[in-house]
């Protein structure tokens, strides 16, 4: 994974959009495994969460895996609907 790193800083310190760019992809990335992780600890499959969303088991694939465009209100519905409290920090 070391050049892997390395990698990436290089192409960060060449190009300051690269860099936003990346950052901007890892958060949102973080959040979709937070949410996974959150769900797969509450011991609930995809399909058991998207019947208790009342949605479809593509729309919660897809909140695990793109959750650039998330809304808020969606957010707390999942994290409740897996036992869990959502909190939300400015710093």
């Amino acid at each position: 994974m070391e050049d892997l790193e390395k990698y990436i800083q290089k192409r960060k310190d060449k190009s300051p959009e690269f860099s936003e760019i990346f950052e901007e992809g890892y958060e949102n990335f973080k959040i979709g495994a937070l949410l996974r992780r959150a769900r797969e600890e509450a011991g609930i499959t995809q399909e058991e969460l998207a019947g208790l969303l009342k949605t479809k088991k593509s729309a919660i694939s897809r909140m695990e895996n793109h959750s650039e465009d998330i809304r808020l209100s969606t957010l707390k519905s999942y994290v409740e609907a897996v036992g869990k409290k959502l909190q939300i920090v400015i710093s």
